[in-house]
C-alpha cells in the first residue's frame, strides 16, 4: 500500500477504533453503575472494554507477522497507562486515593502477570507454562472480585434495554476489530516506506493512539473522585493487555521469539508498576509528586525506545 492510501487509512482507522471504544466503555460503566456492581468489579469491565483497541491491534499485528509490532503494543500501551491514567490524573486532582485493600489485591494480580511474562521473554518458561501459570493467577483474582460487596442497585435493566445494550456492544466490537486490522497495516506499511523500525511503531505510536480510550476514562474517573475505579481500571487494563496480548498468544504458540529490547521494555515496566503501587497504594493516596514522577519515568522510556 502506497503512502498516500495508507495514510488516510491509518488515521479513519484510529479514529473509528477510539471512537467505538469510548461508546463500549461508556456503556459498560453506566450499565455497571445502574446494577450496583462494586468499583473493583466495575474497573475490570471498564478496562476490558477500553483495552479493545490495544488488544485487537496486537492480534492484528500477530496475524500479519509483525511480531515487534504486537509486543510493542501491548508494552507500551502498559507503560503510558500508568504515566496517562494515574500519573496525569494525580496531577491534575492534586491526590488520588483507592481502596486500600483492593488495591492490595489488584497489585499482587498485576505484578505477578508481569513477572510471569518477563520470565517467558528471557526464556526462563516457555509459553504453555507462562500460559498455565498466567491462568492460575488470573481465574482466583477474577472470582475474588466478582465475590466483593455489591452496592445497592439504581435500577434494574429491562429486556429492551439489555438488547439495545448488546447490539451496541456489538457493533462497537466490530467497529474496533475492523479499525485494528486496517490501523496495523496501514502503519506497518507507512513504516516500512518511511524507514521507521515496527518497534517504535508499535511501542510509541500504536500504544498511545490505542490508549486513548483508557486514559480518558481514567482521567474521568479521577475527575469524579473515584479513585479505586481509577486505580482498578489501570491494574486491570494492564493486566489484561498481558493476558490477551502476551500471554495467550505466547501459549499458543503464535508469539515464540523476543528481542533484548523487548525483555528490557518488560522489565522497565515492572519497575515503572512497582513505583506506581508503591507511591499510589499508601492509605492516604498519592499526590502530584508522584504523578509527575510516573509521567518522567515514562519519558525516559520513550527516548530508549528512540535512541
Amino acid at each position: 500500500m502506497t503512502p498516500t492510501l495508507a495514510a488516510p487509512l491509518f488515521v479513519a482507522s484510529i479514529a473509528l477504533m477510539l471512537l467505538a471504544s469510548a461508546q463500549f466503555a461508556r456503556r459498560l460503566d453506566h450499565v455497571g453503575l445502574r446494577l450496583g456492581l462494586p468499583e473493583a468489579l466495575l474497573g475490570l469491565l471498564t478496562a476490558l472494554a477500553a483495552d479493545a483497541p490495544e488488544i485487537s491491534s496486537a492480534i492484528s499485528a500477530l496475524a500479519q507477522h509483525e511480531h515487534a509490532v504486537a509486543v510493542g503494543v501491548v508494552v507500551g500501551s502498559n507503560a503510558f497507562n500508568l504515566a496517562a491514567m494515574l500519573g496525569l490524573s494525580a496531577l491534575i486532582m492534586a491526590r488520588i486515593r483507592a481502596e486500600h485493600d483492593t488495591f492490595l489485591l489488584e497489585a499482587a494480580a498485576g505484578l505477578s502477570l508481569l513477572a510471569v511474562m518477563l520470565a517467558v521473554a528471557a526464556g526462563g518458561l516457555d509459553g504453555p507454562a507462562g500460559g498455565l501459570l498466567v491462568g492460575v493467577v488470573a481465574v482466583p483474582y477474577v472470582v475474588l472480585l466478582a465475590r466483593q460487596p455489591r452496592r445497592e442497585p439504581r435500577t434494574r435493566l429491562s429486556r429492551q434495554e439489555t438488547a439495545r445494550l448488546l447490539a451496541v456492544l456489538f457493533v462497537a466490537l466490530g467497529v474496533i476489530v475492523g479499525g485494528s486490522v486496517g490501523a496495523v497495516r496501514a502503519a506497518t506499511d507507512l513504516a516500512h516506506a518511511w524507514s521507521v523500525p515496527d518497534t517504535l511503531v508499535g511501542v510509541i505510536v500504536l500504544a498511545i493512539l490505542t490508549s486513548l480510550p483508557n486514559a480518558w476514562t481514567g482521567v474521568r474517573f479521577g475527575l469524579q473522585g473515584r479513585g479505586s475505579a481509577l486505580a482498578s481500571e489501570t491494574l486491570n487494563s494492564n493486566s489484561i493487555n498481558l493476558v490477551a496480548g502476551l500471554a495467550l498468544p505466547a501459549a499458543l504458540g503464535s508469539l515464540t521469539t523476543f528481542s533484548r529490547l523487548d525483555v528490557f521494555d518488560l522489565a522497565w515496566l515492572f519497575g515503572m508498576t512497582v513505583v506506581a503501587l508503591a507511591l499510589f497504594g499508601r492509605r492516604d493516596g498519592a499526590g502530584r509528586l508522584a504523578g509527575a514522577f510516573l509521567i518522567v519515568a515514562y519519558a525516559v522510556f520513550v527516548v530508549v525506545q528512540v535512541a
